[in-house]
């Protein structure tokens, strides 16, 4: 798998690549991430890459030559999509996730001030994607929950791809609560059923929690569980 991020802060992309999972996968060559400055592709001497609003408003927004020509500088898989980090996208799921873990190539555009002039859309056509319904001062932190994110789907990345199997989301509901040692800490003990090596009760106790914890912190994902298996309420 292959990440061209454009981001007028490429180090921001760059330093989560030193640490943990990340870090391995991409040293074992699973996944890479390579970052595309627009304000190397300007065309101002000062590398401006953004301008006033036409109509008026607050802000800068976007310049698009910078960022298409950017964009069109980057070799391209046949099997490759384009995203743009944008609080107007669709909310990022973990359906959307395991779509975006079956190409070669995800290339993301990360905005910043106001946002983006509204051709760099028209003429690139990403699939605008966020994250929640807020705004950030820019698409980098978007950007590496989606690298995250996808990393997790694809084999090697984690030590066994079954712990995605297991995350909360990966079947509709939350995932069961975790224990490891001690046996008991300060009054609370692990459940027992944890302990007698019956693994059919283990995964049954597991699921149970996952529907319970999933109908309190999560009703509506509770509720599209229930309906999608024709479960009693």
């Amino acid at each position: 798998m292959r990440f061209d991020v454009l981001t007028l802060f490429p180090e921001l992309i760059q330093s989560h690549m030193d640490f943990s999972i990340m870090k391995r996968a991409s040293e074992e060559g699973i996944i890479s991430v390579n970052t595309i400055n627009p304000r190397d592709f300007t065309l101002d001497k000062h590398k401006k890459v953004d301008d006033t609003p036409y109509g008026g408003g607050a802000g800068m927004v976007l310049m698009p030559q910078p960022y298409i020509d950017a964009y069109n500088s980057l070799e391209k898989v046949e099997n490759s999509i384009t995203l743009m980090m944008t609080p107007q996208g669709e909310p990022f799921t973990d359906k959307i996730s395991n779509e975006l873990a079956k190409y070669e190539q995800v290339i993301i555009l990360c905005g910043h001030y106001e946002g983006f002039d509204e051709r760099i859309r028209e003429i690139i056509k990403p699939r605008e994607i966020s994250i929640g319904d807020f705004v950030l001062t820019g698409g980098e932190l978007p950007a590496l929950c989606i690298i995250d994110s996808v990393s997790r789907k694809i084999e090697g990345t984690l030590g066994k791809i079954e712990s995605a199997h297991d995350d909360s989301f990966a079947d509709g509901l939350l995932e069961y609560p975790q224990y490891t040692k001690p046996r008991e800490y300060m009054g609370y003990k692990v459940p027992d059923v944890l302990l007698n090596g019956n693994h059919k009760l283990i995964e049954e106790y597991r699921m149970e929690q996952k529907i319970l914890r999933t109908k309190f912190k999560r009703p509506d994902l509770y509720e599209k569980f229930i309906q999608r298996n024709k479960l009693p309420e």
